[in-house]
């Protein structure tokens, strides 16, 4: 069962930015966002999500150090976010599985990263489309159980087993 869209625009009305900054200091468990800048309210609505979970979600955007424009300065500072934090997640949208950056950054974690840290976050529009197919597949995916949930499922359960909760 695949986040939808829908869902995620939902959850972003609640956004709050200055709330939902990235915060280093606290320990609570932390995640690198890959994702479009074009996806904005589906990053989030996300985010929001995730509160739930006490995860802390790390979205270059919300980085005042990054570069104004990007350049080798934005690529070194993503790659060291990466390595920094707990998870990575990649938000599988229709915009970030055509992403120049996206595919770059998960192959980049799934060099230095554990297998067990790396999530793929599945999304459905209202026509039934699922986006997070191909090598995504590789990975474990998160998604919402029948209960609301966030889970997720290990990728040789195709039927949606439930395997824990994050």
């Amino acid at each position: 069962m695949a986040i939808s869209l829908d869902t995620l625009t939902n959850h972003s009305r609640r956004f709050s930015a200055s709330e939902n900054l990235y915060k280093s200091s606290q320990r609570s468990r932390k995640a690198f966002l890959c994702h479009s800048h074009l996806d904005a309210q589906y990053v989030k609505g996300f985010i929001q999500l995730l509160k739930e979970e006490n995860i802390d979600v790390y979205v270059d955007w919300q980085d005042s150090s990054m570069p104004e424009n990007t350049n080798r300065e934005t690529a070194v500072k993503i790659q060291q976010k990466i390595k920094e934090t707990d998870y990575f997640f990649f938000l599988a949208t229709p915009n970030s599985v055509k992403s120049r950056w996206c595919p770059w950054e998960i192959g980049y974690a799934d060099g230095v990263k554990n297998y067990e840290s790396i999530f793929i976050i599945p999304t459905q529009d209202r026509n039934g489309y699922y986006y997070g197919n191909e090598y995504l597949q590789l990975y474990q995916k998160i998604d919402r159980s029948t209960h609301g949930i966030l889970c997720f499922w290990k990728p040789h359960e195709q039927h949606g087993k439930f395997v824990s909760s994050l």
